[in-house]
């Protein structure tokens, strides 16, 4: 068992872009022992999302810097709250700011629930466990239910329980961990090392899953093999999930929310428009986490893997997503340009996963 030790507490807001328009606060608590350097690191990850974020609220983390298994550059525990679907959508409507927010809004379900494909379910209509994808539009808990991280319940404007995770030290939003085992470069601004990860752009990737860039489907990849649920026990959809779509799934008007190999995509309407695609699970689906943009084709910060020499940036895509799922982004850079900056990264080497911890059903 890991041993918390004492730490301090910083924080970093829109001061650090030199911009008086609001922006998040990112208080951190560091576990003894991490670096000076790493500490700077977080916070100069922390000012990347406030330089384009203008929600005042204030977002509590507990971070480290330790060993962690071979493979992973860093691993992330959100604190999340499950809200009804109307109370969810209620919030967007009123928080919506942008454009894209009214697409998005216009195009969820009216009423109190949302119809889904689903699978690999206890009492799927196919058999128990069955990967055939079936049409799930009872209205029950899982139809009627929306869990998100309390950083993005916050940005939205809905009511939040203070919580803590096993990790964290007092109160928090967040978790995260960086495994000291590989080669950081801690300085981006002068380029990547080709030798060494991205710190910054690590951390900002692990700060947007706390933001919200989370997918439940993840929660269902790694409950179907062997033992299975009911769909109803299933009450992990996130803000994120709600544009999750499939070529299947936007035929009949829903969300796609399956563990398979199908392609998944994100969408503002209603699944008509084919956005990036989504990574689809590590068990049954790609090998990656749903809590990802796809693989190997350079959408994002929320990419689910970094290679050496890489400067990892936040991209239109990734504000576009946050700004859909409740976070206030005044400008969003045309998608063109992160796919020009992507397309000179192809030639850099072997990529290292960057994983979100995912729990089990029935553990914190």
């Amino acid at each position: 068992m890991k041993t918390l030790l004492s730490a301090i507490t910083l924080a970093t807001a829109a001061a650090a872009t030199g911009s008086a328009t609001a922006a998040p606060t990112f208080n951190f608590s560091f576990i003894a022992g991490t670096s000076m350097q790493a500490q700077q690191g977080f916070i100069a990850a922390a000012a990347l999302w406030s330089s384009h974020l203008t929600d005042d609220v204030t977002i509590n983390l507990t971070v480290g810097f330790n060993p962690l298994a071979p493979g992973i550059l860093g691993q992330a525990q959100s604190a999340q709250q499950l809200y009804s679907y109307t109370d969810f959508r209620t919030g967007l409507a009123a928080d919506a700011s942008t454009m894209a927010d009214a697409t998005a809004v216009g195009h969820l379900p009216g009423g109190n629930s949302f119809g889904m494909l689903l699978n690999r379910t206890a009492n799927s209509p196919n058999g128990a466990g069955s990967a055939l994808p079936y049409l799930d539009n009872d209205g029950d808990a899982n139809n009627r239910g929306v869990r998100i991280t309390t950083a993005e319940a916050k940005a939205i404007g809905l009511g939040v329980m203070p919580q803590t995770l096993s990790n964290c030290i007092g109160t928090c939003d967040g978790f995260i961990q960086f495994s000291s085992n590989f080669t950081f470069d801690f300085n981006p601004n002068d380029g990547i090392a080709l030798n060494a990860f991205d710190f910054v752009g690590v951390a900002a990737h692990e700060i947007g899953h706390t933001l919200g860039f989370i997918s439940g489907v993840d929660i269902l990849d790694i409950n179907s093999s062997g033992t299975f649920f009911n769909d109803n026990q299933f009450t992990y959809v996130s803000g994120l999930d709600l544009f999750r779509y499939s070529a299947d799934s936007a035929a009949q008007g829903v969300i796609d929310w399956t563990a398979d190999t199908r392609n998944k995509y994100f969408s503002i309407d209603g699944g008509a428009t084919p956005g990036p695609q989504f990574s689809t699970g590590t068990v049954h689906g790609d090998g990656r986490q749903a809590s990802h943009w796809k693989d190997n084709l350079f959408i994002g910060l929320m990419d689910p893997t970094a290679g050496m020499g890489e400067r990892l940036s936040i991209s239109g895509n990734d504000l576009l997503a946050m700004d859909v799922i409740g976070w206030d982004v005044p400008a969003i850079p045309e998608p063109s340009t992160y796919a020009m900056l992507g397309a000179g990264l192809l030639l850099l080497g072997g990529r290292a996963s960057r994983e979100t911890k995912i729990f089990r059903k029935g553990t914190k």
